[in-house]
Parts: structure tokens; C-alpha cells; sequence
């Protein structure tokens, strides 16, 4: 059997395609009109409800619930949160552990809503194991392990060789860094359960209503108009597609391939018993799980971005970049050297100029929007959604300051990207120079950072 490319992404191909909700029907009202069906939309519409059961909510997605970054993503549930640093360096380091503990407490939030609207998401809470395996990439994780406990994760664990390998055997790993606050999941059956949940509450959801600019009060769609005091933003990657927000989020590319399910014999050798989210401290990353049907999902970066803030339709992937992407596989596991790749796709996330996740509402326009989180966002949706409910509420009177409207990331502003085609031949050219680095670092015994990655972390805005 060949590699299925495309087709949204294996997630969808191991659940089925669903039927689209009606669009709308034409121009009507609503209290709050949320754009987006993906996670945050989803999350924003559950909590809103949740809270105050009276509100006519609206919420339109272009195609249908889970079609972007939400059904394609690689299930990773974890704390991490795009921007923490320099938060820290804006707001003081305070500001950022209170944003990195809500994050930590996010996880165990989705755990439990999935759980109490009985949304079987192939959970399972065996953390997050970040492997280095060379000795630059070692330096930096050791960094990384010991910024993270600055950061109030006490509960982590630093790994040597030995003790990584005796829970994932990473071929040539040379030290890990493990913490509990992750989960696998399963990201459609997620997006679809939390769509189920939300249509349940009362919440009305159209789709194939592609929004085409938002104003205040107004989101405009070929069907009709819908007018609302508060219209929230939740398209991330897509966001380039709205009228005037072209250069607001660079929409990111990140492609995925799954195994055909693995034999006993090749877990024997791997292990992964804890089914932990693995990553790595390479510049150009991968991320990776254990599936409930015993594939390997793993992801990383093919073609970077389209030139003018393009985004794909039905996630299809270029070959080459299927090819790198097993080669990582089987770098770092040789028993699935002769396993078949069945699936391969590719999705949009979304990424600020300063790669900051933030939330924001504009009180004088009713305008609110939440996202930019540089493929950190199966949690930090979740986080984001409850901080748009509470400024909605502190808006209308319903409540005052919480500890939620307080986080560093709320009200941040960024600059726009760069027009084309300084865009294309930046973020292409940070790309190439991150694969330079990784590949000099394989074969160098420096315990140091390549000076081209350092390059383009500056290039990037990262640093």
C-alpha cells in the first residue's frame, strides 16, 4: 500500500471526514460571534456558555470544525508556551511563572473537561521527553531543563544516556529532560467531541461560512452578515486570509507522517512504554507520539512557508520532505527501517514577528483575538479560550479582574511581518540555516551552539 499524502491528515483518514453543519443562512444577530471552529474557537464558545448559559453565540468556520491546525496537529498536550521569556523580560520574571504555572494547570484542565463531557481522546498523561543527542544539543538541553525549574517546574527530571534510552531508546541519545505535564492525544477526536459539546451547551455553529473581514460589530461572509457587540478572532494560521491581516501571523507550514502500526518485536526494542510526546533539541525540531494503535506520528518542518502568506487546502505534502521526515524516524529508531509510512500531510500554524502568543480585547471595538502560538497551541488554546471568556465578562460588567485577565500575554502587541518578498527569503533563509546548524552539530564534538543557528535566532526576532 502507498502513502496516503494529503486528505487533511491521518487523523481525519482514522476517524472519517464528517458532514458539514449548514452555513448561515443569511444575515442575522448574536450576542458573541466567534470566527473559527478550531480549538480556541471551540474552547471560547464552551467556556462563554459555560459561564453565562443565556448567551446567543455564533460561531463560523470556513470549512469545517477541526479542518485547520486543530485536526492536523501532532497531539501533543503540553505546558509549553510561546513567548514565556520574553514576557519575563517585558513583565518580570514573576509575571512569567504565574503564565507558565496556569499553563501547567491548563493540561490537567482539558484533561478534565474531556473527561466530564465524555470525550474519548485516546489521553494519555505520560509527559513530555525532550531528547539530545549530540553534544551541542546536550549543552542546550541541559539549559532548557534548568530555565524550566527557574520557571517554578520543580516536578522535572533531568536524564542521563542510560536512564533515557531505558524509557525510549533513541538511538545515540545522550540525555533527556522529562516533565509530567504533557499528555498524547488524539487531536480530531478532540476538535469533534469538543464541537459535539459545545452544539450540546446551545452554541450555534455554522460551517463552510468562510468570514471575509471583521470589522467592529460585523463578520462579513459571502452568505451574510453577522452583527454581535463582541467578534472574536480564533483563525490563527489562516488569519492571513481575512481582509487587512495578510502580514498579522506568518501562517507556518509543519508536516507529519504516520506509521502503519508497529509489530510487538519493534516495541520490544523501542519501549515507550510510558507513551510519552518525544521531542528533540535540534534547531529544525521534531516532535513525535506513540499512537493508541501502536504507529509513530512525527512531524517537523518540509517547506518552511508559502510565498505570500499561502495556506494549502487539503494538507498534502511534498515528497522530499516525507523522505526527510522518515529519515528522522529511522535515525532515531533503526527497528522501523522497513516499517511503511501510511499517511503524510501538512498543516498552518500561526507565528507572531516576535513569536509571542497573546490574547487581546479591544474594549472601544468589541474586537478580540487570541493565537499566534508557534505549534504550542493544543493547550494553550485551552488557556487562551478561558482568558477571552474572563475579558469578555470584565468588559460587560459580569465580573472584575482575574487572575487569568492579569497574564503577561494579555493586551500584547507586535509589529507585523515584513512585506514580500522580504517574508519568503527570511523565513526560508532561517530554515535553511537552522538544517546547516543541525547538520554541522551531528558531526562536531563542540558542546556548543553552531554560530548559523545563532545567526538566525537573531534573523528570526526569537532572541
Amino acid at each position: 500500500m502507498s502513502t496516503v499524502n494529503g486528505g487533511i491528515s491521518f487523523w481525519y483518514a482514522d476517524q472519517g471526514t464528517p458532514l458539514a453543519r449548514e452555513p448561515l443562512p443569511g444575515d442575522t444577530t448574536a450576542d458573541i460571534c466567534i470566527v473559527g471552529g478550531g480549538y480556541t474557537g471551540l474552547w471560547t464558545a464552551y467556556y462563554l456558555k459555560k459561564a453565562v448559559p443565556f448567551l446567543n453565540i455564533t460561531v463560523l468556520e470556513s470549512k469545517f470544525c477541526g479542518y485547520g491546525a486543530s485536526g492536523r496537529n501532532g497531539g501533543w498536550l503540553y505546558n509549553g508556551i510561546a513567548g514565556r521569556d520574553r514576557y519575563a523580560k517585558l513583565h518580570g520574571h514573576e509575571a512569567a511563572v504565574r503564565l507558565q504555572q496556569a499553563m501547567n494547570e491548563t493540561v490537567d484542565e482539558v484533561v478534565r473537561v474531556a473527561a466530564e463531557e465524555n470525550i474519548d481522546a485516546d489521553i494519555h498523561q505520560g509527559g513530555v521527553l525532550e531528547v539530545a543527542y549530540t553534544p551541542a544539543q546536550l549543552a542546550r538541553l541541559k539549559d532548557f531543563h534548568s530555565v524550566e525549574i527557574a520557571f517554578g517546574e520543580t516536578d522535572r527530571v533531568l536524564r542521563g544516556a542510560r536512564e533515557t534510552c531505558e524509557r525510549v531508546n533513541v538511538t545515540g541519545a545522550v540525555g533527556s529532560s522529562w516533565t509530567p505535564h504533557g499528555a498524547r492525544l488524539h487531536p480530531v477526536k478532540l476538535v469533534q467531541g469538543l464541537a459535539a459539546a459545545v452544539e450540546a451547551l446551545g452554541v450555534t455553529i455554522h460551517e463552510s461560512t468562510p468570514v471575509t473581514e471583521i470589522k467592529p460589530k460585523h463578520a462579513l461572509t459571502p452568505y451574510g452578515t453577522v452583527r454581535a457587540p463582541y467578534i472574536l478572532r480564533c483563525t490563527e494560521g489562516f488569519t492571513a486570509n481575512l481582509k487587512g491581516q495578510r502580514r498579522t501571523w506568518l501562517p507556518m507550514n509543519s508536516s507529519m507522517i504516520a506509521t502503519e502500526p508497529l509489530p510487538r518485536s519493534v516495541w520490544d526494542t523501542i519501549g515507550w512504554d510510558g507513551r510519552e510526546t518525544l521531542g528533540d533539541m535540534a534547531h529544525a525540531y521534531m516532535y513525535a507520539q506513540r499512537t493508541a494503535d501502536d504507529r509513530i506520528a512525527l512531524g517537523g518542518r518540509g517547506v518552511p512557508y508559502r510565498f505570500g502568506s499561502g495556506t494549502d487546502n487539503d494538507g498534502r505534502t511534498q515528497p522530499a520532505t516525507i523522505e526527510a521526515l522518515r529519515d528522522i524516524l529511522v535515525r532515531f529508531f533503526p527497528a522501523t527501517a522497513g516499517a511503511r509510512i501510511d499517511h503524510a500531510w501538512s498543516g498552518v500554524l500561526g507565528v507572531p514577528r516576535d513569536w509571542c502568543a497573546t490574547v487581546t480585547l479591544d474594549r472601544s471595538t468589541g474586537l478580540g483575538w487570541a493565537g499566534g502560538y508557534v505549534g504550542s497551541g493544543v493547550a494553550t488554546t485551552n488557556l487562551a479560550a478561558r482568558t477571552l471568556r474572563d475579558l469578555v465578562q470584565q468588559d460587560s460588567g459580569q465580573s472584575g479582574p482575574t487572575d487569568l485577565t492579569t497574564l503577561p500575554w494579555v493586551g500584547h502587541k507586535v509589529r507585523r511581518w515584513e512585506p514580500e518578498p522580504f517574508r519568503w527569503i527570511g523565513v526560508h533563509g532561517m530554515y535553511a540555516a537552522y538544517r546547516a546548524a543541525d547538520r554541522r552539530e551531528l558531526t562536531s564534538p563542540k558542546a556548543v551552539t553552531d554560530a548559523i543557528a545563532k545567526a538566525a535566532d537573531r534573523l528570526a526576532g526569537r532572541h
